[in-house]
């Protein structure tokens, strides 16, 4: 499947108050309901069902429940060109579950979206069916522009002051988002309420906005792409050539093929990948999100931190506390993209980011309601 484009127009023309998304610890215990209405957003990856519930507080939101949970929805998804029974059914228990924290909560607002594996299955609709009969919950296949556009405004309270051009990066299970924005033109205290706008879409082109010069959706992410190269038995031989593999896929994104200074470039990575990198860099034994969240890496150190997963191989990343259980066999893949990316654009700042299309999805759903008060991304 090939790399999905805008549509129209070239896009290359003209703590209680924890900031938004502040997680607390995944399936931990939930915090006492709170009056006023409850948001959830769910996010129904081709690896993972995750879901926070939230509050509206002040211009931000707290959580107040979470879940996450490994499904593997698009396990031989790649072969066959269909979602498993098995997997089907590991997930519905995983939606049942957030059905039921749903109806504890008496959340009002909801938005409960698919992304990758849905899109590309052809039983994508019998599954959603299937879903809505089984656990009542309606589903929504999104598409990948959306997809990008949600990861890009939950990473907006990270945009620096400084940065004039931004490089968002989101490594899903199945695909990975980029998304290239321009913010020479917009005032430095403006840059990230510019960001919030664009959930509006990229096609804003309006004095002092934020201009997307390009964005990609690429059919690889850290389980696509480690199933593309499982016959190959030798492990560094693997890993590069699944970055290789990434690399090209990029030859259409034109921001690819333009060097960039590092004074004012600012990468801004969201995945599982990009935190586990982050954590590992850290030597955190036990996931903290406050020390991750907000991180600030360079290619160097990130290089670092994969040459030590490569040194480990399979049962040494099999173990390691700083990948954990659920990640060692994808952490790999996620590794080769993320060493692609900083291979093509070398920097000193690239932010980790602990958060992605759940906090977006809530923020979407906070500012259309209206229920959102005045602050620095309103």
């Amino acid at each position: 499947m090939a790399p999905q484009r805008p549509r129209g127009v070239d896009a290359n023309e003209p703590k209680v108050e924890p900031v938004m998304g502040a997680l607390l610890p995944e399936q931990s215990a939930p915090l006492p309901t709170l009056s006023g209405q409850l948001y959830a957003a769910l996010d129904l990856g081709t690896n993972s069902c995750r879901m926070l519930i939230a509050q509206p507080k002040g211009s931000q939101f707290l959580v107040v429940d979470s879940f996450s949970k490994t499904v593997q929805l698009g396990a031989g998804l790649e072969a066959s060109g269909k979602l498993s029974r098995a997997s089907m059914n590991r997930t519905i228990q995983a939606l049942r579950i957030c059905e039921k924290k749903i109806e504890k909560h008496g959340v009002g607002r909801m938005r409960l979206v698919a992304t990758e594996a849905c899109r590309r299955a052809s039983n994508s609709k019998e599954f959603i069916k299937q879903v809505r009969r089984e656990t009542g919950l309606t589903i929504e296949i999104i598409g990948s522009e959306e997809e990008a556009r949600l990861a890009v405004i939950s990473c907006a309270p990270l945009v620096r002051a400084a940065s004039e051009q931004l490089l968002i990066v989101d490594i899903g299970g199945g695909s990975t988002e980029l998304v290239w924005i321009d913010l020479s033109q917009v005032d430095p205290d403006d840059r990230p309420k510019s960001i919030m706008r664009l959930s509006s879409g990229f096609d804003r082109q309006g004095l002092g906005d934020a201009r997307v010069v390009d964005w990609i959706s690429v059919p690889l992410g850290v389980a696509t792409l480690k199933d593309q190269f499982i016959d190959v038995e030798d492990d560094s031989a693997r890993f590069a050539l699944m970055s290789w593999f990434f690399e090209e896929s990029l030859a259409t994104f034109s921001p690819a093929t333009v060097a960039q200074p590092r004074k004012g470039f600012q990468i801004i990575g969201t995945s599982g990948t990009v935190t586990t990198v982050a954590a590992s860099f850290l030597g955190l034994r036990r996931y903290d999100r406050a020390k991750v969240d907000g991180l600030v890496m360079s290619s160097d150190q990130i290089d670092l931190v994969i040459r030590e997963y490569l040194a480990l191989g399979p049962e040494g990343r099999r173990t390691d506390p700083r990948i954990g259980r659920d990640r060692h066999t994808l952490i790999m893949s996620g590794a080769a993209i993320l060493q692609a990316l900083m291979r093509i654009w070398p920097t000193d700042q690239l932010s980790v980011a602990d958060r992605g299309l759940r906090e977006g999805l809530l923020y979407a759903q906070m500012t259309a309601d209206g229920v959102l008060g005045d602050g620095p991304f309103a």
